[in-house]
């Protein structure tokens, strides 16, 4: 440990003035961190101090000054200015002092590897880095498996200069830096054998919504930097954080395989020390990490995450020849984590034109506005202000334009790319890793970006219409009757996270079985069976990786639910067991075989009747596995079953008997399982049902249906079709009123509360215990019924 060079145990997060952001926080890790499970490669810091000597040597300062005022002033352009302060910096020589400190301290680091020469990586860190108050993301230069005192003083000097690239420059102006303020030190750190492994960046916090309990995790084969540039479209993972410390579960609430099409790996000769190589098949098939990989991360983000006290932006490398994971950069978050949290913006899409590419969404909103198609940074300067841009990737050297654009379009990336990171701290929408938007799309067509509609980013032609409510979390009114969400979305559940609902009154299974798995589960089941020859292929192709196909539809829906069930934890999620009807069944893949054709499907073979049939058991038996797994596994106890369609005591009796037999037993392990209240059977027989249910959910939409003798998808007959029919209010008051001498909850899922204050007050005068209702209506169902209680 000299003036010039610190070993990074020897540093913490307080010595930024002295190494930078980055390399202040590496010492600080591992200092503090070690015995927590943190693991991070050895290394050194040169200081802060080193710079200003080796500028003061070479007597750059003025000469650098000098070429910043004529920037100033206009004299000269930006890469102009930037390439002369580069060169007069790579040219300069090394005071002896340095120089020598620099050697002596390489020769450490491989006598600790026990390697001559060890292969390191040469990271930049400005004395400004890494502050609350910006990203940083990759302004100044990295230089990847550097061998050799010579090469390793080149990329030092290569450090040094990359203060004054072009972003460097614009990014720090931006910000309001002085460049003459700005110092510069180099960590020099043992390299991971990432190149053979994989690597990656992981978040604390989900990039896009702020829910604080998740950790988000990408991964590429191979070295970092493509991930970091959104070269590849990588793996993606989510974690919730507070089960990482019960024993026994496995709280992976997503894992989303990546195309990963190349691997940046080791190379030499040509001045080159990384180069990239196409992927094999089998690479591009296959997860990187595994699940106990998956949660080592995760817990070690945890760590840090809490010891920063805030949320927190790393970058992880694996060892492939150890198996070891090892964290190689940490910063704080700096966009979710200084977001309001007391008001909600919410973006809503109207009519919309033809899809044309689709992808990651990043940033919750939608903007409108005309296609500038760039594929190389040199064409830059034909951008035109207030344009959409679309490109394949971005690079720090791209932003100077995109601060200037309305939405950022990439072919590649992931949401821990260069573009998803600079696109929200921007707070622009982008759509990144879309594959395709530099073929589709073309310069001066009109679209819509929307990354409003949950992860899925899409891209409409023409423009479309929508609107924005700035929704206030202040001075929600209190209730005594609990207001719950309706969800079906597992990809958009997030963005309600800061909602003060009583937890999910009616979570959907059906829009998690249609969007994200697909697949019939009897098709699944009896794959050898299926006849349709194009259905075979697909599913196929959905299942690829899954020995036994049927588990695809279980890990698929026990994680989906579980993205809901995370959201509001440890407040209840009514799970609703799938509700499709015969015709809407058969459209799944493979689904046509397995269900018969109804003159009425809607009071058809639907809900109960068709989970203790012959024909649907197995099926059900799979959705009953994955709530077991969901609930015992995951850790989601939070979960209720509701059971739908039920139309008589004998129908109860004997799903739950199928429900007992799949391992889900009503009472055990806290188990608790409501019935729908949609058929005048519920209503007349309430007492009864409530000895088998623990609950009732009033589906007022069939209720009403059943009760009036009105087809309630009919135009004709729209007038009919009134909840406030004094027949269907007798129908509730009766059921809430039976329910609860015989000690069972009565709730209500459905949009008439939000649209109609009377029938809210009809319901908390009727003594409802809950009503559930979508998302963007939760305020005005609370005011609704807070004036109806009051």
């Amino acid at each position: 440990m000299t003036k010039n060079v610190i070993w990074f145990e020897n540093l913490k997060r307080g010595d930024v003035a002295s190494v930078g952001g980055k390399n202040s926080s590496l010492g600080e890790m591992i200092s503090t961190l070690a015995p927590q499970g943190i693991h991070v490669p050895t290394g050194f810091a040169t200081t802060a101090d080193a710079f200003r000597a080796y500028i003061e040597a070479n007597d750059l300062g003025a000469r650098i000054n000098r070429t910043m005022t004529d920037l100033k002033d206009g004299k000269i352009a930006l890469h102009e200015a930037g390439t002369s302060i580069r060169a007069m910096i790579v040219a300069g020589d090394w005071p002896a002092d340095i120089l020598a400190d620099i050697g002596a301290a390489y020769a450490e680091l491989g006598r600790r590897t026990g390697r001559r020469d060890p292969s390191v990586a040469v990271r930049s860190s400005a004395t400004a880095e890494d502050l609350p108050d910006a990203s940083f993301a990759g302004q100044q230069e990295t230089y990847l498996n550097v061998t050799g005192e010579r090469g390793l003083l080149d990329a030092c000097r290569r450090c040094y200069a990359s203060l004054f690239t072009d972003r460097a420059i614009t990014y720090r102006s931006l910000k309001g830096f002085d460049h003459t303020k700005v110092a510069l030190s180099v960590g020099v750190q043992q390299m991971v054998r990432s190149d053979i492994g994989g690597s990656g960046v992981m978040f604390s916090i989900d990039t896009e919504s702020g829910f604080d309990k998740t950790v988000l995790i990408n991964a590429a084969w191979g070295l970092g930097e493509n991930v970091v540039q959104g070269a590849v479209n990588p793996d993606e993972y989510e974690v919730y954080k507070p089960f990482l410390g019960k024993p026994g579960l496995v709280p992976i609430l997503e894992k989303k395989l990546g195309e990963k099409e190349k691997k940046m790996i080791y190379t030499s000769g040509d001045g080159q020390t990384t180069r990239n190589v196409p992927t094999s098949k089998a690479e591009r098939e296959t997860f990187v990490l595994s699940d106990a990989d998956i949660l080592d991360l995760a817990r070690q983000a945890a760590t840090i995450e809490q010891h920063y006290g805030q949320p927190m932006d790393m970058e992880w490398a694996k060892d492939g020849e150890t198996g070891e994971l090892f964290i190689v950069q940490a910063r704080p978050e700096t966009v979710q984590s200084r977001v309001d949290v007391g008001v909600l913006k919410s973006y809503t899409i109207g009519t919309k034109g033809k899809t044309l590419v689709t992808g990651l969404s990043v940033g919750n909103a939608i903007s409108t506005g005309r296609v500038c198609l760039i594929e190389n940074a040199r064409d830059i300067d034909r951008f035109i202000e207030g344009s959409i841009l679309v490109t394949s990737t971005t690079d720090p050297d791209w932003v100077p334009i995109m601060k200037r654009a309305s939405a950022i379009i990439t072919d590649h990336g992931g949401r821990t790319s260069h573009a998803a990171i600079v696109s929200r701290e921007l707070g622009l929408p982008a759509v990144v890793g879309t594959g395709n938007a530099t073929h589709v799309l073309h310069d001066d067509q009109d679209v819509t970006v929307s990354c409003a509609e949950g992860e899925s980013g899409y891209v409409y032609a023409g423009i479309s219409e929508f609107t924005v409510e700035d929704i206030s979390l202040e001075h929600v009114p209190e209730t005594k009757t609990r207001i719950m969400l309706n969800m079906a979305n597992p990809a958009a559940a997030a963005r309600w996270w800061k909602l003060p609902t009583e937890g999910v009154g009616l979570a959907r299974m059906e829009f998690v079985i249609n969007n994200v798995i697909k697949a019939h589960p009897l098709a699944l089941l009896h794959f050898d069976q299926v006849t349709d020859a194009a259905a075979k292929v697909e599913l196929a192709a959905l299942t690829k990786g899954y020995a036994d196909k049927s588990e695809y539809f279980v890990d698929g829906l026990a994680r989906g639910l579980s993205r809901i069930a995370a959201v509001v934890y440890p407040k209840p999620v009514i799970v609703r067991m799938s509700d499709f009807k015969t015709n809407e069944y058969a459209e799944l893949l493979g689904g046509r075989q397995f269900e018969p054709k109804e003159e009425n499907p809607m009071i058809g073979f639907r809900g109960a009747s068709r989970y203790y049939s012959d024909a649907y058991r197995d099926g059900f038996k799979l959705e009953c596995k994955a709530i077991k797994r969901l609930r015992e596994e995951m850790g989601f106890d939070n979960v209720i079953v509701m059971i739908p369609f039920c139309r008589t005591l004998e129908e109860a009796d004997k799903v739950l008997a199928v429900m007992a037999e799949a391992g889900l037993e009503r009472g055990k392990n806290g188990l608790q399982v409501y019935v729908m209240c949609e058929i005048p059977s519920n209503v007349i027989l309430a007492e009864q049902f409530a000895e088998r249910f623990d609950g009732f959910s009033i589906g007022s939409n069939d209720l009403t249906q059943l009760t009036l003798g009105v087809d309630r998808d009919s135009g004709e007959l729209a007038d009919l079709f009134d909840e406030r029919n004094p027949a269907v209010q007798w129908m509730i008051e009766t059921v809430i009123e039976r329910a609860h001498k015989a000690g069972a909850k009565v709730g209500l899922c459905g949009q008439a509360p939000s649209n109609d204050p009377e029938f809210a007050r009809l319901l908390v005068q009727a003594g409802i215990d809950s009503i559930s209702v979508t998302p963007d209506s939760f305020m005005a169902v609370k005011r609704h019924v807070a004036a109806a209680e009051g």
